[in-house]
């Protein structure tokens, strides 16, 4: 990690009129909240390093809050403070990562009042806010990857590079062989290119089921996909992420990844 200072060092090298720009943030600003939490217990909390390593880090000017430096043993950090470490912001929840083999019947929302969501799935897997990443339709099913994890989550939002996501599709009607090819070798829908990694019939069953590999987190693109060649489909099953599958993993049930799991999904 490269090191960020969070600008001009503090203390007794400036005189008042050099220190006021970089003026910390005043302890006495953040007294008697119940909310508040020591800056060492917040760094420690968010898995860098312990408490006692958080102070040596505070003390050589490597953590800012709200974008100013502080070297202050003590200060109490507010709901909503922005923390950064050495540049990098921190979250002080533990980082999880839960994958699900979603049923049907499950709206993929963090929002209240849609009905039964996957977040009910979810509900007990762990203390720290997750959410998932991409979508499932709520008659879709398979895997669902939750985290808090920011960088894991732009992996899968990186436009050039991506997550692939494998689907068994099942269609109305057998996929004509030019139909497939053209998915295949991509086209356009209103000027805009559609591409798919891998796309094949399912050994040993009809035309009708498709294997889907694609790297768009969206579950709307599948169907445009198949709409633009008319046809409808049936069902949707997602059964792997990269390298993830739902071996052990029983329909409507969760796992922790592996540190195996998670060093490889990193490495994408």
């Amino acid at each position: 990690m490269n090191r960020q200072r969070g600008g001009k060092p503090q203390g007794k090298r400036f005189n008042k009129s050099h220190s006021k720009p970089n003026e910390q943030p005043k302890a006495s600003a953040n007294k008697g909240n119940s909310n508040e939490i020591r800056l060492n217990k917040y760094i420690a909390n968010s898995g860098i390093c312990s408490r006692r390593e958080a102070d040596v880090h505070i003390a050589t000017g490597l953590v800012s809050v709200n974008g100013k430096v502080v070297t202050e043993m003590g200060y109490k950090v507010k709901p909503g403070d922005e923390v950064r470490y050495d540049g990098s912001r921190i979250n002080p929840e533990q980082k999880a990562y839960v994958l699900l083999n979603k049923p049907k019947g499950f709206a993929t929302t963090t929002s209240e009042g849609k009905g039964r969501t996957v977040m009910d799935l979810v509900a007990n897997a762990t203390a720290s806010r997750i959410k998932p990443i991409g979508r499932l339709g709520r008659n879709s099913k398979g895997l669902l990857l939750f985290t808090n994890d920011t960088e894991i989550e732009n992996k899968f939002k990186n436009s050039k590079r991506g997550v692939p996501r494998l689907f068994h599709i099942e269609l109305d009607k057998n996929l004509k062989l030019e139909d497939l090819k053209k998915i295949q070798n991509g086209f356009k829908i209103q000027d805009k290119l559609i591409t798919v990694e891998e796309i094949s019939y399912i050994e040993g069953a009809t035309k009708k089921e498709i294997g889907l590999k694609i790297k768009n987190t969206g579950n709307t693109i599948i169907r445009t996909i198949f709409e633009h060649f008319n046809y409808d489909i049936l069902s949707i099953d997602c059964v792997a992420i990269a390298h993830l599958t739902k071996k052990d993993i029983p329909r409507g049930h969760w796992k922790h990844l592996s540190k195996e799991e998670l060093s490889m999904l990193k490495m994408l």
